[in-house]
């Protein structure tokens, strides 16, 4: 006997989708696959409704019964107990959740644009409507990590969060790193196989990452943190000999989004390559998976890791966030109403206390060395370990940094690029490790 047919079964909770491209279509394969599954967990079945896309014409991986080019008839629609946006960008995505929010019905979403830039106002409306916004999906792809900062650690003090969150340029930098590939060739494999877009300037620049990394502040520290908080920094930079020298001294680079919280409660939240140690976990995370790693007071260090996109990862999180969702529904738990979270108090980058590697193109002669110290000295910032390679025309001095101010280090680089000896500052790094702060 199926979980309907039982008496006094409760009613299928019915989803309507805004949406039914890739991670639309692997929803609607999830919940089909695991009805019984999903069924048996909730004591209720999980039905798919109407679903809204572009054009109803197009061919699609999955059969769906109800299609509409309508969304708001979707959202409208009052058999729909919970309204699902797959769709992506700000409008009319924005539109329909806010109008689903105010009729009361709960909102699942995978749109990290949009909750990047706008979560603070629409977790508002919901907490106002007695309802909820869930967004699991948002961060990571099917990695669970916005429950975790929610709900499992929201006892404890989260001290910082590091997270390899762009699948693509994690892929690109695997590549150059393991085969020797400069970038271009390696984002031209990742196109080719589908992990980088055509236009690959979100990724490859640290745009997505910068969104990822402001949801999972605001979350973290329970403060309100959009997108354009974020200092962000992309890989195109980053060259093979880059690659070649961090691997020589124990290091392998990776683009990561940093988001910390200060004693005094403000926020840093930063996105750009970074040196990490071969023996820190993220160090390992390779090809297009990606991974956070949490460090607060109680628990100390958690690693969440998996695959960061595609249909069925991204899809899961999404289920997953509707089950959460039914689970309230049909207990009539009503969410509790309130204020949302209060805009975040940024920390200024300059701010920021990070080690740094920084190459140099120099004059082979005497005393290159110590006017290149004596800059640093001047601008209190201590140098950890100094590599001095090639002669003539090809002399370079490759120095790491303790953890020194932001403002303090882009000082040095300024004075070091007027020094006659100094031919370029060839390239700036910077380093994670535990010297940073």
């Amino acid at each position: 006997m199926s979980v309907s047919d039982q008496p006094n079964s409760p009613r299928p909770l019915t989803v309507g989708l805004l949406g039914c491209g890739i991670v639309g279509s692997g929803v609607v394969q999830l919940l089909r696959d695991n009805a019984e599954d999903i069924a048996a967990r909730l004591g209720a079945s999980i039905t798919v409704g109407p679903v809204a896309v572009r054009t109803s014409s197009r061919d699609r991986p999955v059969a769906v019964d109800r299609l509409t080019t309508d969304a708001q008839e979707v959202v409208d629609d009052p058999d729909v107990d919970i309204v699902c946006e797959v769709m992506g960008g700000i409008e009319p995505a924005r539109s329909l959740i806010a109008s689903a929010l105010e009729q009361g019905k709960p909102v699942v979403t995978a749109n990290k644009e949009l909750i990047s830039t706008l979560g603070g106002q629409l977790t508002e409306l919901a907490v106002a409507n007695g309802t909820r916004l869930d967004y699991e999906a948002a961060v990571a792809g099917g990695i669970p990590i916005i429950r975790p900062l929610r709900v499992s650690l929201a006892g404890d003090r989260v001290r910082r969060v590091l997270g390899i969150l762009n699948g693509t340029t994690n892929y690109i930098l695997t590549k150059m790193t393991e085969e020797g590939m400069d970038f271009g060739t390696a984002l031209g494999e990742a196109q080719r196989l589908g992990y980088a877009e055509r236009d690959p300037t979100a990724d490859v620049e640290g745009f997505d990452a910068a969104q990822k990394a402001a949801i999972i502040a605001s979350l973290a520290f329970d403060q309100r943190v959009v997108a354009g908080d974020v200092y962000r920094e992309g890989i195109t930079a980053i060259t093979d000999t880059d690659i070649d020298l961090a691997r020589r001294m124990g290091y392998v680079i990776k683009l990561l989004a940093i988001v910390e919280q200060r004693d005094d409660g403000a926020v840093g939240a930063r996105v750009h390559p970074a040196m990490v140690p071969v023996h820190h976990p993220l160090a390992s995370v390779r090809e297009s998976f990606n991974a956070a790693f949490v460090e607060a007071d109680g628990v100390g260090e958690l690693m969440f890791y998996g695959p960061g996109a595609g249909s069925l990862p991204t899809a899961s999180a999404v289920v997953g966030d509707l089950v959460a969702v039914s689970r309230t529904l049909l207990s009539e738990a009503t969410p509790p109403r309130g204020s949302g979270p209060p805009q975040a108090v940024m920390a200024p980058f300059d701010d920021a206390v990070v080690q740094f590697s920084i190459r140099l193109a120099v004059a082979d002669q005497p005393g290159v060395l110590a006017a290149v110290a004596g800059l640093f000295g001047e601008h209190e910032v201590s140098i950890k370990s100094v590599l001095q390679e090639g002669s003539a025309d090809h002399a370079q001095l490759l120095l790491i940094t303790h953890a020194a101010r932001e403002r303090n280090v882009q000082a040095t680089l300024g004075a070091l690029r007027e020094l006659e000896v100094v031919r370029g500052v060839d390239s700036v790094i910077r380093v994670e490790s535990s010297d940073s702060g």
